[in-house]
């Protein structure tokens, strides 16, 4: 043996594997002390403001307009006078010269909106830089594409621009939203004014930095800020011709009522309970990264997450085992650490409805497993949670809790995973793991679902068009789909 392969052996391993912290620098972003609405191309004084925080350290962040009817009205009113003075005239090769424009914008400015997006929404850097802010630049990117082929898109139809489009986001994917609202809008030749998420303001406000880096014209992209009132005054205008929402179903069935009757097309993406079905031919491991991904990935704040976890009771016992081993490993904490695994939960309000759903499951009977983490003293947080035992009566069966928490339950053959599966009132996704093609096809034609994963999980496409059944809502956006929602047809 040589000397040198003497010293190798030598070598002590590693004892300690625990990450040194990564943090990203919020020298990146500038934010401002306060913040008004922007409107026809300037900003507007608010008469009233909020603040914003962060949902990690409860600090403020910045003050922001609160929007009030007149405010609505003036942002419609700027977003008609655009519509009616050539922009839904523009030929659609021009408006593509704008959607290129912004979609580079963003990709140049990546790491600010991504810094920005997990500081005031509270998720992971590496969601917000790996995922949400490719994405987003991806949608518009896709629909400049598409923006002068709209008759080929629809044939022998004469699609035209609807008009002005409300549109109200969420706060959970703050900036993707807007992208998969914004983006079609304006390549069908529509004006906007869109009103973001109260918790989640600060991304779309710096959008409107974006919006005049691209030198859109003035009133075409029209941003008001506020709570649920501003919304509300948005959805009942009389001026806006379509309105596009994300959100809970409770608001979604009220804006079905508000709009019934007054000719506003409507498109609503809702809540979800999604099932996750794995079968004993799985790929075991690769199926426990797909479960980790659809229920934790930005802290199971997202409409599609695959909460509610089918095992066909062969493979119960090793799966279980393999997920609790798994959850030891993810790093709960500071959301700007490039480490973090499990951000900070968007605000107190939705931290106190995942306690008191997860009080419901210990209360009817299911077996709480939470891995051990220390979780910080300020802001707001919550552990990784796996129920086990769980009823298919129980409310976290049942309810959407919009939280890191997986439900277990288990079946014994397809039919009773399908049959288990759509015992819900909503509808907006699902995932199978199995190595059998024909297994998935059969199991895709009997879900009720908009999107059903096959062997992953949380999987996302500008190319793709997504919505849901039932109490998930109805209209898609996303693909060719996504752009029938923004014009009507002179048949």
């Amino acid at each position: 043996m040589s000397e040198l392969d003497k010293k190798k052996g030598g070598a002590p391993a590693p004892k300690d594997w625990t990450y040194a912290p990564a943090p990203e620098s919020r020298d990146v972003v500038h934010i401002a002390e306060r913040y008004g609405h922007f409107v026809g191309g300037e900003w507007l004084e608010p008469s009233e403001t909020y603040e914003t925080i962060s949902p990690a350290t409860e600090e403020t962040l910045a003050s922001v307009g609160l929007g009030t009817d007149e405010d609505v009205d003036r942002a419609v009113a700027a977003a008609r006078g655009a519509f009616a003075n050539g922009w839904s005239a523009l030929p659609g090769s021009e408006r593509a010269k704008y959607l290129y424009r912004i979609a580079r914008i963003l990709q140049e400015r990546s790491r600010e909106f991504a810094v920005l997006e997990s500081l005031n929404g509270g998720k992971p850097i590496k969601e917000s830089r790996d995922v949400d802010l490719p994405l987003a630049a991806a949608h518009f990117f896709y629909y400049a594409g598409w923006a002068d082929k709209l008759e080929y898109a629809f044939p022998n139809r004469r699609p035209r621009p609807v008009g002005v489009a409300g549109q109200i986001i969420p706060w959970n994917f703050p900036l993707l939203m807007l992208a998969w609202k914004i983006a079609p809008a304006l390549a069908c030749g529509n004006t906007v004014v869109l009103k973001p998420s109260h918790t989640t303001p600060l991304t779309a406000l710096l959008f409107c930095d974006v919006v005049r880096q691209a030198d859109l014209p003035p009133g075409v992209v029209n941003i008001v800020t506020g709570y649920g009132s501003t919304g509300a005054a948005l959805v009942r205008h009389e001026d806006v011709d379509k309105i596009a929402f994300t959100g809970s179903t409770g608001v979604g069935k009220w804006i079905q009522r508000e709009t019934a009757g007054s000719g506003k097309r409507l498109t609503l993406e809702l809540g979800g309970k999604a099932a996750n079905i794995v079968f004993d031919d799985c790929a075991l491991d690769q199926a426990i990264e797909g479960i980790v991904n659809g229920i934790y990935f930005n802290q199971g704040e997202v409409c599609c997450a695959g909460s509610r976890l089918f095992v066909q009771e062969s493979i119960y016992e090793p799966l279980i085992a393999k997920l609790k081993q798994r959850l030891t490993t993810l790093r709960v904490g500071d959301p700007l650490d490039k480490n973090t695994d499990v951000g900070a939960i968007n605000s107190r309000d939705q931290l106190a409805k995942i306690e008191e759903l997860v009080q419901s499951g210990i209360d009817e009977g299911a077996e709480i497993y939470q891995a051990p983490c220390r979780l910080p003293e300020q802001g707001f947080w919550f552990a990784p949670t796996v129920f086990t035992n769980v009823a298919q009566s129980y409310r976290i069966a049942q309810e959407e809790i919009f939280g890191p928490v997986l439900s277990v339950l288990t079946f014994r053959t397809p039919e009773e995973a399908v049959e288990k599966a759509n015992n819900t009132p909503y509808g907006l996704s699902a995932g199978v793991w199995t190595e059998k093609g024909s297994r998935i096809l059969w199991m895709v034609q009997r879900l009720r679902a908009g999107v059903v994963w096959a062997n992953t999980f949380n999987r996302f496409d500008p190319t793709s068009p997504f919505g849901g059944y039932k109490e998930s809502g109805f209209g898609r956006e996303g693909g060719r789909h996504g752009l029938e929602g923004y014009l009507r047809f002179d048949e």
